[in-house]
Protein backbone atom coordinates (compact mmCIF):
# COMPACT_ATOMS: atom_id res chain seq x y z
CA UNK A 1 0.00 0.00 0.00
CA UNK A 2 1.67 3.18 -1.22
CA UNK A 3 -0.83 5.40 0.64
CA UNK A 4 -2.48 4.97 4.02
CA UNK A 5 -5.95 3.59 3.14
CA UNK A 6 -7.81 4.93 6.17
CA UNK A 7 -8.37 8.15 8.06
CA UNK A 8 -8.42 8.95 11.77
CA UNK A 9 -12.18 9.58 11.55
CA UNK A 10 -12.73 6.12 10.09
CA UNK A 11 -10.72 4.56 12.92
CA UNK A 12 -12.75 6.52 15.47
CA UNK A 13 -15.97 5.20 13.91
CA UNK A 14 -14.65 1.63 13.94
CA UNK A 15 -13.72 1.98 17.61
CA UNK A 16 -17.16 3.43 18.45
CA UNK A 17 -18.94 0.53 16.74
CA UNK A 18 -16.81 -2.03 18.58
CA UNK A 19 -17.44 -0.25 21.89
CA UNK A 20 -21.19 0.36 21.46
CA UNK A 21 -21.95 -2.94 19.74
CA UNK A 22 -24.05 -1.47 16.91
CA UNK A 23 -23.90 1.05 14.09
CA UNK A 24 -26.85 3.02 15.49
CA UNK A 25 -25.46 3.43 19.01
CA UNK A 26 -22.06 4.30 17.55
CA UNK A 27 -23.69 7.00 15.41
CA UNK A 28 -25.49 8.39 18.48
CA UNK A 29 -22.25 8.49 20.51
CA UNK A 30 -20.51 10.38 17.72
CA UNK A 31 -23.46 12.72 17.07
CA UNK A 32 -23.72 11.75 13.41
CA UNK A 33 -26.33 9.89 11.41
CA UNK A 34 -26.34 6.11 11.07
CA UNK A 35 -26.12 6.29 7.24
CA UNK A 36 -22.97 8.41 7.61
CA UNK A 37 -21.39 5.76 9.84
CA UNK A 38 -22.36 2.98 7.43
CA UNK A 39 -20.95 4.89 4.45
CA UNK A 40 -17.62 5.48 6.19
CA UNK A 41 -17.27 1.77 7.03
CA UNK A 42 -18.19 0.78 3.45
CA UNK A 43 -15.56 3.17 2.09
CA UNK A 44 -13.00 1.82 4.57
CA UNK A 45 -13.68 -1.77 3.48
CA UNK A 46 -13.29 -0.76 -0.17
CA UNK A 47 -10.04 1.05 0.56
CA UNK A 48 -8.66 -1.97 2.45
CA UNK A 49 -10.28 -4.48 0.08
CA UNK A 50 -11.34 -6.65 3.01
CA UNK A 51 -14.60 -7.02 5.03
CA UNK A 52 -14.40 -5.67 8.56
CA UNK A 53 -17.80 -6.80 9.90
CA UNK A 54 -19.76 -10.03 9.68
CA UNK A 55 -23.17 -8.76 8.63
CA UNK A 56 -24.98 -12.08 9.08
CA UNK A 57 -26.03 -11.51 12.70
CA UNK A 58 -28.04 -8.85 14.52
CA UNK A 59 -24.98 -7.50 16.37
CA UNK A 60 -22.01 -5.90 14.63
CA UNK A 61 -19.35 -8.59 14.77
CA UNK A 62 -15.79 -7.82 13.70
CA UNK A 63 -14.02 -10.12 11.28
CA UNK A 64 -10.41 -11.15 11.92
CA UNK A 65 -9.29 -8.25 9.73
CA UNK A 66 -11.61 -5.92 11.66
CA UNK A 67 -10.17 -7.06 14.99
CA UNK A 68 -6.63 -6.54 13.70
CA UNK A 69 -7.44 -3.04 12.45
CA UNK A 70 -9.17 -2.25 15.74
CA UNK A 71 -6.06 -3.25 17.72
CA UNK A 72 -3.83 -0.93 15.74
CA UNK A 73 -6.54 1.72 15.48
CA UNK A 74 -6.73 2.00 19.26
CA UNK A 75 -2.95 2.54 19.40
CA UNK A 76 -3.06 5.14 16.62
CA UNK A 77 -5.89 7.11 18.25
CA UNK A 78 -4.12 6.92 21.61
CA UNK A 79 -0.95 8.35 20.02
CA UNK A 80 -2.97 11.12 18.37
CA UNK A 81 -4.50 12.03 21.72
CA UNK A 82 -1.07 11.93 23.34
CA UNK A 83 0.29 14.19 20.58
CA UNK A 84 -2.49 16.74 21.16
CA UNK A 85 -1.83 16.66 24.90
CA UNK A 86 1.91 17.15 24.35
CA UNK A 87 1.30 20.15 22.09
CA UNK A 88 -1.10 21.62 24.64
CA UNK A 89 1.50 21.07 27.37
CA UNK A 90 4.06 22.91 25.26
CA UNK A 91 1.72 25.87 24.92
CA UNK A 92 1.08 25.86 28.68
CA UNK A 93 4.77 25.27 29.56
CA UNK A 94 3.97 21.91 31.12
CA UNK A 95 6.52 20.16 28.92
CA UNK A 96 9.00 20.68 26.13
CA UNK A 97 12.64 21.72 26.11
CA UNK A 98 14.51 25.01 26.32
CA UNK A 99 17.98 25.09 24.77
CA UNK A 100 20.28 27.95 25.82
CA UNK A 101 23.81 28.67 24.61
CA UNK A 102 26.55 30.64 26.30
CA UNK A 103 30.22 31.46 26.03
CA UNK A 104 32.52 29.95 28.64
CA UNK A 105 32.51 32.34 31.60
CA UNK A 106 28.85 33.30 31.17
CA UNK A 107 27.76 29.69 30.84
CA UNK A 108 29.75 28.60 33.88
CA UNK A 109 28.78 31.31 36.35
CA UNK A 110 25.71 33.29 35.17
CA UNK A 111 23.46 30.90 33.25
CA UNK A 112 23.10 28.28 36.03
CA UNK A 113 21.45 30.92 38.24
CA UNK A 114 19.09 31.92 35.45
CA UNK A 115 18.20 28.33 34.68
CA UNK A 116 17.59 27.68 38.37
CA UNK A 117 14.99 30.46 38.50
CA UNK A 118 13.38 29.22 35.31
CA UNK A 119 13.16 25.64 36.60
CA UNK A 120 11.53 26.84 39.83
CA UNK A 121 8.76 28.40 37.80
CA UNK A 122 8.48 25.76 35.06
CA UNK A 123 9.73 22.47 36.55
CA UNK A 124 8.32 20.33 33.73
CA UNK A 125 10.28 22.07 31.00
CA UNK A 126 13.61 20.40 30.27
CA UNK A 127 16.58 22.76 29.92
CA UNK A 128 19.74 22.16 27.89
CA UNK A 129 22.77 24.43 28.32
CA UNK A 130 25.48 24.39 25.66
CA UNK A 131 28.72 26.16 26.63
CA UNK A 132 31.16 26.92 23.82
CA UNK A 133 33.09 29.85 22.35
CA UNK A 134 31.14 32.86 21.07
CA UNK A 135 31.79 31.78 17.50
CA UNK A 136 30.47 28.26 17.94
CA UNK A 137 27.55 29.44 20.06
CA UNK A 138 26.58 32.01 17.41
CA UNK A 139 26.49 29.34 14.73
CA UNK A 140 24.35 27.16 17.00
CA UNK A 141 21.78 29.97 17.27
CA UNK A 142 21.87 30.61 13.52
CA UNK A 143 21.40 26.92 12.74
CA UNK A 144 18.53 26.56 15.23
CA UNK A 145 20.43 24.23 17.55
CA UNK A 146 19.79 26.55 20.51
CA UNK A 147 16.92 28.96 21.11
CA UNK A 148 19.01 31.89 22.36
CA UNK A 149 22.43 32.57 23.82
CA UNK A 150 24.35 35.01 26.02
CA UNK A 151 27.89 35.70 24.88
CA UNK A 152 30.78 37.95 25.83
CA UNK A 153 32.73 37.91 22.58
CA UNK A 154 32.13 39.31 19.11
CA UNK A 155 29.61 37.53 16.92
CA UNK A 156 31.27 36.40 13.66
CA UNK A 157 30.90 39.07 10.94
CA UNK A 158 29.23 36.62 8.55
CA UNK A 159 26.39 36.13 11.06
CA UNK A 160 25.80 39.71 12.13
CA UNK A 161 23.20 40.31 9.40
CA UNK A 162 21.42 37.05 10.23
CA UNK A 163 21.31 37.18 14.03
CA UNK A 164 19.84 39.86 16.27
CA UNK A 165 22.43 41.03 18.81
CA UNK A 166 20.95 42.73 21.88
CA UNK A 167 23.21 44.48 24.44
CA UNK A 168 22.26 42.86 27.72
CA UNK A 169 24.39 43.68 30.74
CA UNK A 170 27.81 44.85 31.87
CA UNK A 171 30.29 42.28 33.09
CA UNK A 172 32.91 43.78 35.39
CA UNK A 173 36.37 42.23 35.23
CA UNK A 174 37.84 42.68 38.69
CA UNK A 175 41.44 42.52 39.86
CA UNK A 176 41.82 39.76 42.46
CA UNK A 177 44.62 39.26 45.00
CA UNK A 178 45.31 36.61 47.62
CA UNK A 179 44.04 37.79 51.05
CA UNK A 180 47.58 38.05 52.45
CA UNK A 181 48.87 40.26 49.63
CA UNK A 182 50.43 43.59 50.75
CA UNK A 183 47.86 45.50 48.65
CA UNK A 184 44.95 43.64 50.26
CA UNK A 185 44.93 45.87 53.33
CA UNK A 186 42.04 47.96 52.03
CA UNK A 187 41.30 50.86 49.74
CA UNK A 188 41.91 51.30 46.04
CA UNK A 189 45.25 50.88 44.36
CA UNK A 190 46.82 53.18 41.77
CA UNK A 191 47.10 52.07 38.17
CA UNK A 192 50.89 52.43 38.41
CA UNK A 193 50.82 49.63 41.02
CA UNK A 194 49.81 47.21 38.27
CA UNK A 195 53.34 47.26 36.86
CA UNK A 196 54.71 45.80 40.11
CA UNK A 197 52.28 42.87 40.24
CA UNK A 198 52.80 39.35 38.91
CA UNK A 199 49.84 38.39 36.73
CA UNK A 200 48.20 35.05 36.03
CA UNK A 201 46.28 35.36 32.79
CA UNK A 202 44.40 33.49 30.13
CA UNK A 203 45.97 32.89 26.74
CA UNK A 204 46.61 36.12 24.81
CA UNK A 205 44.09 35.04 22.14
CA UNK A 206 41.20 34.58 24.58
CA UNK A 207 38.32 37.03 24.43
CA UNK A 208 38.62 38.16 28.05
CA UNK A 209 42.35 38.76 27.71
CA UNK A 210 41.76 40.92 24.62
CA UNK A 211 39.04 42.92 26.39
CA UNK A 212 41.25 43.53 29.42
CA UNK A 213 44.14 44.73 27.26
CA UNK A 214 41.88 47.04 25.24
CA UNK A 215 40.28 48.61 28.32
CA UNK A 216 43.55 49.08 30.18
CA UNK A 217 45.08 50.70 27.09
CA UNK A 218 42.22 53.22 27.03
CA UNK A 219 43.28 54.23 30.56
CA UNK A 220 46.86 54.80 29.33
CA UNK A 221 48.13 51.61 30.94
CA UNK A 222 50.90 49.98 28.93
CA UNK A 223 49.84 46.32 28.89
CA UNK A 224 53.23 45.29 27.51
CA UNK A 225 54.78 46.35 30.82
CA UNK A 226 52.50 44.06 32.83
CA UNK A 227 54.38 41.03 34.15
CA UNK A 228 52.57 37.90 32.92
CA UNK A 229 54.13 35.17 35.01
CA UNK A 230 51.75 32.37 34.12
CA UNK A 231 49.06 31.57 31.52
CA UNK A 232 46.30 29.10 32.40
CA UNK A 233 43.37 27.86 30.34
CA UNK A 234 40.48 28.12 32.82
CA UNK A 235 39.02 30.66 35.22
CA UNK A 236 38.86 28.08 38.01
CA UNK A 237 42.57 27.34 37.62
CA UNK A 238 43.35 31.05 37.76
CA UNK A 239 41.29 31.56 40.92
CA UNK A 240 43.00 28.64 42.63
CA UNK A 241 46.42 29.94 41.61
CA UNK A 242 45.66 33.38 43.05
CA UNK A 243 44.34 31.85 46.29
CA UNK A 244 47.63 29.94 46.53
CA UNK A 245 49.60 33.19 46.32
CA UNK A 246 51.07 32.58 42.87
CA UNK A 247 50.01 35.98 41.52
CA UNK A 248 47.06 38.26 40.76
CA UNK A 249 44.55 38.24 37.94
CA UNK A 250 41.58 39.90 36.28
CA UNK A 251 38.42 37.75 36.30
CA UNK A 252 34.69 38.34 35.91
CA UNK A 253 32.95 39.44 39.11
CA UNK A 254 30.32 36.74 38.50
CA UNK A 255 33.07 34.12 38.88
CA UNK A 256 34.32 35.23 42.30
CA UNK A 257 31.24 36.11 44.36
CA UNK A 258 31.57 33.03 46.58
CA UNK A 259 35.32 33.46 47.10
CA UNK A 260 34.93 37.14 48.00
CA UNK A 261 32.16 36.31 50.48
CA UNK A 262 34.35 33.66 52.12
CA UNK A 263 37.39 36.01 52.12
CA UNK A 264 39.38 33.58 50.00
CA UNK A 265 40.16 36.37 47.54
CA UNK A 266 40.42 40.13 47.79
CA UNK A 267 39.41 42.56 45.07
CA UNK A 268 40.67 46.14 45.39
CA UNK A 269 39.38 48.79 43.07
CA UNK A 270 41.78 50.57 40.75
CA UNK A 271 41.57 54.32 41.13
CA UNK A 272 40.07 55.88 38.01
CA UNK A 273 39.89 52.54 36.13
CA UNK A 274 36.87 50.35 35.39
CA UNK A 275 37.38 47.17 33.38
CA UNK A 276 34.03 46.16 31.92
CA UNK A 277 32.64 44.44 28.87
CA UNK A 278 29.13 44.13 27.44
CA UNK A 279 27.39 40.76 27.39
CA UNK A 280 24.90 40.32 24.57
CA UNK A 281 21.85 38.18 23.98
CA UNK A 282 21.78 36.70 20.49
CA UNK A 283 18.65 35.31 18.88
CA UNK A 284 17.45 34.48 15.39
CA UNK A 285 14.31 36.27 14.26
CA UNK A 286 14.14 33.92 11.27
CA UNK A 287 13.40 30.77 13.24
CA UNK A 288 10.51 29.47 15.32
CA UNK A 289 10.78 30.29 19.01
CA UNK A 290 9.10 28.04 21.56
CA UNK A 291 6.89 29.22 24.41
CA UNK A 292 9.66 28.14 26.79
CA UNK A 293 12.18 30.38 25.02
CA UNK A 294 9.77 33.32 25.08
CA UNK A 295 9.12 32.81 28.80
CA UNK A 296 12.86 32.68 29.53
CA UNK A 297 13.47 35.88 27.58
CA UNK A 298 10.55 37.82 29.04
CA UNK A 299 10.59 36.59 32.64
CA UNK A 300 14.17 35.57 33.49
CA UNK A 301 16.53 37.69 31.39
CA UNK A 302 15.21 41.08 32.65
CA UNK A 303 16.12 40.09 36.23
CA UNK A 304 19.84 40.16 35.37
CA UNK A 305 19.88 42.96 32.79
CA UNK A 306 21.74 46.21 33.43
CA UNK A 307 18.72 48.19 32.15
CA UNK A 308 15.70 45.86 32.15
CA UNK A 309 13.41 48.72 31.14
CA UNK A 310 15.18 48.85 27.77
CA UNK A 311 14.95 45.11 27.19
CA UNK A 312 11.96 44.81 24.84
CA UNK A 313 12.06 41.33 23.32
CA UNK A 314 8.60 41.82 21.82
CA UNK A 315 10.27 43.56 18.88
CA UNK A 316 12.23 40.45 18.04
CA UNK A 317 9.61 37.77 17.48
CA UNK A 318 10.39 35.44 14.58
CA UNK A 319 9.40 36.70 11.16
CA UNK A 320 8.18 34.40 8.36
CA UNK A 321 11.12 34.50 6.01
CA UNK A 322 12.88 31.68 4.18
CA UNK A 323 16.55 32.55 4.08
CA UNK A 324 17.90 29.07 3.35
CA UNK A 325 19.99 26.73 5.42
CA UNK A 326 23.14 28.05 7.05
CA UNK A 327 26.04 25.64 6.78
CA UNK A 328 29.33 25.75 8.58
CA UNK A 329 32.14 23.36 9.31
CA UNK A 330 32.69 24.01 13.02
CA UNK A 331 35.29 21.31 13.23
CA UNK A 332 37.62 23.53 11.21
CA UNK A 333 37.30 26.50 13.58
CA UNK A 334 40.48 27.33 15.45
CA UNK A 335 38.77 29.03 18.40
CA UNK A 336 36.28 26.45 19.64
CA UNK A 337 38.02 26.23 22.98
CA UNK A 338 38.29 29.97 23.46
CA UNK A 339 37.59 31.09 27.01
CA UNK A 340 35.30 34.04 27.46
Amino acid sequence: MSEIPFTIDQLRILLAIATEGSFKRAADSLYVSQPAVSLQIQNLEKQLDVPLFDRGGRKAQLTEAGKLLLTYGEKIISLCQETCSAIEDLQNLQGGTLSVGASQTTGTYLLPRMIGLFRQKYPRVGVQLQVHSTRRTSWAVANGQVDLAIVGGEVPPELQDILTIIPYCEDELALILPPNHPLASGGKIHKEDLYDLHFIALDSQSTIRKVIDQVLSRYDINTKRLKIEMELNSIEAIKNAVQSGLGVAFVSVTAIEKELGMHLLYSPGIEGVEVKRILSVIISTQRYRSKAAEAFMEEILPQFASKPENLDFGRFYPQPRDFGTIASDLADSDDLGEIE
